[in-house]
């Protein structure tokens, strides 16, 4: 148990060196009381970020892409025949690893020595393969079932076919990426995850539909694609990280690699009911018609949504693996720390995306065409839940990384219940706007009972009154932005009125005054990435107050 975190220190973090606050430099430059061994973390965790938050943002903008060629090229009925079998797809994805991917990120950066390593990447990629190959033949027979049940399409049963016999291959190029993750190789990671893939997709689609084929087509592409990098990337992910995966010796790794691999999995089924539920119950209770054309309309407020979900994802890519190696030396002071700094620093990031989709949300469906404006409601309410849940940090993977996922396991499924039985009765009387609302209140509602877990359990609490600022930030920012509606319209008013905004909420946020760590943290940046980085920071920002 980490010592109480409450030290009143202005930026909520462990109490800094009495002699170091004595110390003139320190006195002049307070960036100076940050800890050695916190730097460390944080500049780590910070570089993770930075490549990562280039590289899922070209992610977001690869699948941006490829959904508008589908929307403008399928019409809003079969777009949403084809994303919902997209969909249900990545809900029985979500399971083919059988919890195995945050047990990598466990204990492949705290194994001891090479031949450790590759008996739990070994029993990783065993595991997905055998669970992946079950769940496609699940789906492929089952794919007759789910469409008379939801959609009654008659496209439906072949498209969910075409993407079960791609399901493992899906599978295999995310083991491959949780593998780069492992080792903390986030330059791979993201050239795979965040560029490769979705660039290869998008290189499918556009050919397909330039060849002239329908959506049968489009999907055969998309599964080829897919065939094509897995078998490309394995060699290059065991050669980039150094794992030779095998399972000899892996019996006796095998009860502590499943201990915290099942109930992984299990959190996923009850993750499954609090996330996704709302995707599936729009197919089941609306009108056959109604519900392919709200599922498209659906899915491209989803893809906005993911937009301001990229600040947490980009932190979140080295917060488990070094949050577990302080956890394991004792470290809790130091922790709580980072843990605080980071949290500011997702929420920091996240208020302008959030501001920005507030505003101009009407203009960002429209490009999407006339029909996605209607997604707007939905997207409003995801916007809340995505900033509490942006506004909590790594609050999951901490509860994982110091061993709670048993007391994560509970809060998962009695939340998940929950959500069913919210998201049933906002559907049947709401329609999407209800599933959006069932959605979003689960995971506001998760993230905060995770805050009191790790404040219960290992004494990690990262709020303070500093994260008011950037909140304070957002609303003068949001200001800005809405004042232009009167003047512009259409795409000239969300990159006008984006950029503009964007630079006020800066403004806004150096006036109140920015906190020593992040202070540091922007420095630490600045000085690695040279050029560039100021290009993206100004130096007028970096300095702070």
């Amino acid at each position: 148990m980490s010592p109480d975190p409450a030290d009143g220190t202005s930026d909520g973090s462990a109490t800094a060196d009495p002699t170091a606050m004595a110390d003139p430099t320190a006195m002049a430059d307070p960036t100076a009381t940050v800890a050695a061994e916190e730097r460390e973390a944080l500049e780590s965790i910070s570089h993770g970020a930075v490549v990562s938050f280039g590289g899922i943002s070209a992610e977001r903008v690869l699948a941006f892409l490829t959904n508008v060629l589908l929307t403008h090229a399928l019409g809003v009925v079969v777009y949403g025949v084809y994303a919902f079998a997209w969909r249900l797809t990545g809900i029985v994805l979500m399971f083919a690893p059988l919890g195995s991917t945050g047990t990598l990120l466990k204990y492949v950066s705290a194994a001891d020595g090479d031949a450790e390593r590759g008996r739990i990447a070994g029993l990783a990629y065993a595991t997905t393969i055998a669970m992946s190959v079950l769940l496609a033949v699940g789906l492929w027979v089952g794919a007759p079932t789910v469409n008379a049940a939801t959609l009654n399409a008659p496209r439906f049963t072949f498209l969910l076919r075409l993407f079960a016999v791609g399901l493992p291959f899906f599978a295999l190029v995310r083991i491959h990426v949780f593998l780069f993750r492992a080792v903390e190789a986030v330059n791979g990671q993201v050239l795979v995850d965040y560029l490769v893939r979705p660039g290869l997709r998008l290189g499918a689609v556009l050919a397909a539909l330039l060849l002239g084929f329908a959506v049968e087509g489009v999907v055969t592409a998309i599964v080829l694609s897919a065939v094509a990098l897995a078998v490309a990337l394995a060699p290059v992910a065991l050669r980039g990280t150094g794992i030779r995966p095998t399972l000899r010796g892996a019996s006796g790794e095998a009860r502590r690699f499943y201990n915290h691999a099942a109930p992984n999995a299990l959190t996923g089924v009850s993750m499954l009911l609090r996330t996704r539920i709302d995707v599936l119950l729009i197919g089941f209770f609306l009108a056959d018609a109604a519900a392919a054309e709200a599922t498209g309309i659906y899915n491209v407020a989803l893809l906005l949504v993911g937009l301001a979900a990229i600040p947490l994802l980009a932190f979140n890519q080295l917060m488990p693996p070094v949050a577990s190696r302080l956890w394991e030396e004792d470290r809790f002071e130091t922790l709580n720390a980072v843990y605080t700094t980071i949290t500011r620093l997702i929420l920091t990031t996240t208020v302008p995306l959030v501001a920005v989709m507030v505003v101009f949300g009407p203009e960002l469906l429209g490009l999407f065409g006339p029909a996605y404006r209607r997604g707007y409601e939905v997207l409003l309410v995801f916007m809340v839940g995505r900033l509490i849940g942006n506004g909590v940090g790594a609050t999951g993977w901490l509860l994982l990384m110091t061993e709670h996922q048993y007391a994560r396991l509970v809060l998962d499924w009695f939340l998940a219940i929950l959500n069913v039985v919210l998201s049933y009765l906002f559907v049947v009387h709401f329609g999407m706007v209800g599933a959006a609302l069932g959605t979003s209140s689960s995971i506001a509602i998760q993230n905060l009972l995770q805050v009191g877990l790790l404040r219960r359990y290992e004494g990690l609490m990262p709020f303070d009154r500093t994260f008011l600022k950037p909140l304070a930030a957002g609303v003068g920012a949001m200001a800005v932005m809405w004042a232009h509606r009167a003047v512009l319209a259409g795409p000239v008013l969300i990159a006008v009125g984006s950029l503009v905004g964007v630079v006020a909420f800066a403004g806004f946020l150096r006036l109140l005054g920015i906190q020593p760590r992040d202070r540091f943290v922007w420095r630490a940046l600045g000085r690695r990435y040279g050029t560039v980085a100021r290009r993206f920071v100004p130096a007028w920002v970096a300095s702070g107050r």
